[in-house]
């Protein structure tokens, strides 16, 4: 095995695209941040690295305070919206349906569709060139309890936590063992009979599509955030000439047969 050596660059990955919030619950702002983590676990400080021409930038260097929120991965579509677009010409909370909710340590809002909301109160600031990292102590986190479990812990797997990678978005695996496996000889000799496991993927099973499926394919008619609108009248047509469904629908009741005297 040969390694290359490359230039100085962000190859630290994954990391988890948070959404950060900030104002209040009056006018919330949020921004999608990758670049995040955890520098101290007593007291809890953690940092989030954003460029000065952001909006949210001088919002959080004004109020001092501000939320990290982790996305689930049926909301990448919003995580990835609120990474391009600026808050400056668009309410992101209202685009993408996401509901500020009311924090108990601070002003600024969490989000109510994140399953783990971390409340943060700025410490200090400090440019490091092309962005600031925004220094803070974590006072409060917010917990959706539907993700946790029957021991009281917080089930990351059920929640759906995302992650990102060199610009892509991705859904975590399985779960590789506990924190300190490797000297649990239990443990140990069931993680490595695991490791011998091959995963082999095997490519989508592709339907074949009709001629009117192609067209509907061609036109782009399909909307990035939803099901098209267009999508019951193409499927009429492409139905057409097939033999007709003798099956009841939802709807459809059975005729009542005569009684037999």
């Amino acid at each position: 095995m040969t390694k290359i050596n490359w230039k100085p660059g962000t190859m630290l990955s994954p990391l988890p695209p948070v959404l950060v919030s900030c104002g209040t619950v009056d006018k919330p702002n949020v921004m999608t941040v990758a670049w995040t983590g955890i520098i101290c676990s007593d007291p809890v400080i953690t940092y989030v690295s954003i460029r000065p021409q952001r909006f949210s930038h001088d919002i959080i260097k004004e109020n001092g305070e501000f939320v990290i929120n982790l996305p689930t991965w049926n909301m990448v579509t919003a995580v990835d919206f609120c990474g391009v677009k600026s808050g400056r010409d668009v309410n992101k909370f209202k685009e993408m349906n996401l509901t500020p909710l009311a924090c108990p340590n601070v002003k600024a809002p969490q989000i109510a569709e994140c399953p783990v909301s971390i409340e943060c109160k700025l410490k200090s600031i400090t440019n490091y060139g092309t962005h600031d990292m925004f220094l803070a102590e974590v006072v409060g986190v917010c917990v959706d309890d539907k993700y946790i479990n029957e021991k009281g812990a917080l089930d990351l797997e059920k929640a759906g936590i995302i992650a990102f990678a060199h610009g892509n978005y991705y859904t975590l695996g399985r779960n590789l063992g506990s924190f300190g496996f490797s000297v649990n000889k239990a443990k140990l000799k069931q993680m490595q009979k695991m490791e011998k496991v091959e995963v082999e993927v095997k490519p989508a099973h592709k339907k074949p599509v009709s001629d009117e499926g192609k067209k509907f394919s061609e036109k782009k008619r399909r909307s990035p955030f939803g099901r098209s609108p267009f999508h019951s009248r193409f499927k009429g047509k492409a139905d057409a000439g097939k033999a007709p469904n003798k099956s009841f629908g939802p709807r459809k009741k059975l005729a009542k047969k005569p009684n037999k005297k």
